[in-house]
C-alpha cells in the first residue's frame, strides 16, 4: 500500500504504551533511521493518536471554512513576515516555490489556517466556531507528544551523547520563542479554468526539524531517490512523517529532507474530490545555536531563527 515510503509500526512509543521496552525501541529505532536517511519519509502506524481526533480536527476546520468570507478574513494571517504566523489563509493566498525559480508560481489552489501559540496581540481563535481552540489546542498538544518521541529516536540514532540536553532545545514549544505550529488545510474542487503552472501546494521542503501529516484523499506526492515523483497516498490509521530542512542541516546530511507537492488530480472525479490534511510543522526554539551534531562542521554554525529566516525568503512567497 506504501509504495516507496516505508511503514513502520510505532507502537513500541506511542501515546498509550504504559510499558516502554529498551530493546523494542533500539529496533524502532533502526528503522526511522534507515528511513529518515534514505526516503526522508514514513508512515507511522500505532502512533496513539486515533482517526476519530483526526476526523474531528477535519470537521472544525470544515465548519470554519464555510463561514462567510467576511468573517473570515477577521482572522487573516498577518502579511508582515516578521509577524508571528497564526491565522488565516484565502484560496490562492499563498504561494510555495523551489530555490531558483524567476518568477513566483501561481496561488496554490488551498485555504488553511496556521495555529502557532500563544497568540500575540491582535490574533484571535475564531469565537463563530467556539470548539476551534479546544480541538486544535488539544491535537496541538497530541501531535508534540508524538513528535518529542521521534525527536528523541533520532537523536539516539544521530548518536548524540546527551538526549535528554538535546531535548532541551524544543523546550518552548507552544510558549513563543519557538516556530511550531499546526496548519490545516482544505483543498476545494478545482475550478473548470486555472492559471498556467498552477497547483494545490508547490512543490518544496519544509523548513523545520520534522513535519507530521495527517490527509484524507491522495495527492501527496514525494520525491524519490531517481528524482522522480511518486505517490504517498493515505493510508488508515497512519501519520506521514516527514524530515524538514532544519534536521537535514543540523545532522550534516545524515538525515534527509525531501521535496514534496500536492497537484492538481488528472481526472474528473478527481478534480471535484475535496482533500484535507492537516500538517505539524515541529520546530526547535529560536535561540537554538545549530552546530553540525557529528562535529563535522559541514556547515558553519547558525542560530535556528537566521537559519529559518533564510529557507523562507529562499522559498516561501506571500502576499
Amino acid at each position: 500500500m506504501s509504495g516507496y515510503i516505508p511503514v513502520v509500526d510505532f507502537s513500541a512509543y506511542g501515546l498509550d504504551n504504559k510499558t516502554v521496552n529498551k530493546a523494542d525501541l533500539e529496533a524502532l529505532t533502526d528503522e526511522l533511521m534507515q528511513a529518515f536517511t534514505t526516503v526522508g519519509f514514513v508512515y507511522l502506524k500505532n502512533t496513539g493518536i486515533p482517526t476519530s481526533e483526526v476526523n474531528g480536527v477535519f470537521d472544525v476546520y470544515d465548519k470554519f471554512c464555510f463561514q462567510p468570507e467576511a468573517v473570515k478574513e477577521k482572522y487573516s494571517r498577518p502579511v508582515d513576515r516578521t509577524a508571528e504566523r497564526h491565522g488565516w489563509m484565502a484560496l490562492g493566498r499563498e504561494m510555495l516555490s523551489l530555490v531558483g525559480r524567476d518568477t513566483p508560481a501561481p496561488g496554490d489552489l488551498k485555504e488553511c489556517f496556521n495555529i502557532h501559540p500563544p497568540l500575540t496581540e491582535g490574533q484571535t481563535w475564531p469565537e463563530e466556531v467556539p470548539e476551534f481552540e479546544p480541538v486544535m489546542m488539544d491535537f496541538y498538544d497530541k501531535c508534540h507528544a508524538v513528535a518529542i518521541r521521534l525527536v528523541e529516536l533520532i537523536a539516539r540514532g544521530l548518536g548524540v551523547e546527551d538526549v535528554g540536553g538535546f531535548l532541551e532545545k524544543f523546550q518552548y514549544v507552544g510558549k513563543g520563542r519557538n516556530g511550531t505550529n499546526l496548519r490545516t488545510l482544505r483543498y476545494p474542487p478545482v475550478p473548470d479554468v486555472i492559471k498556467q503552472d498552477q497547483v494545490r501546494c508547490g512543490e518544496h521542503t519544509d523548513f523545520d526539524c520534522l513535519t507530521l501529516v495527517f490527509q484524507d484523499n491522495p495527492g501527496l506526492e514525494v520525491v524519490n531517490t531517481d528524482g522522480e515523483y511518486v505517490p504517498a497516498p493515505p493510508i488508515p490509521g497512519t501519520i506521514v512523517v516527514n524530515i524538514g530542512d532544519t534536521f537535514q542541516r543540523w545532522s550534516a546530511d545524515k538525515l534527509k529532507s525531501t521535496r514534496h507537492r500536492v497537484r492538481v488530480p488528472e481526472s474528473p472525479e478527481g478534480r471535484q474530490r475535496v482533500r484535507r490534511s492537516i500538517a505539524y510543522f515541529f520546530h526547535c526554539d529560536s535561540d537554538v545555536l545549530m552546530k553540525c551534531l557529528d562535529g563535522s562542521d559541514k556547515y558553519p554554525p547558525i542560530l535556528a531563527r537566521e537559519y529559518l529566516t533564510q529557507q523562507v525568503g529562499a522559498t516561501y512567497l506571500s502576499g
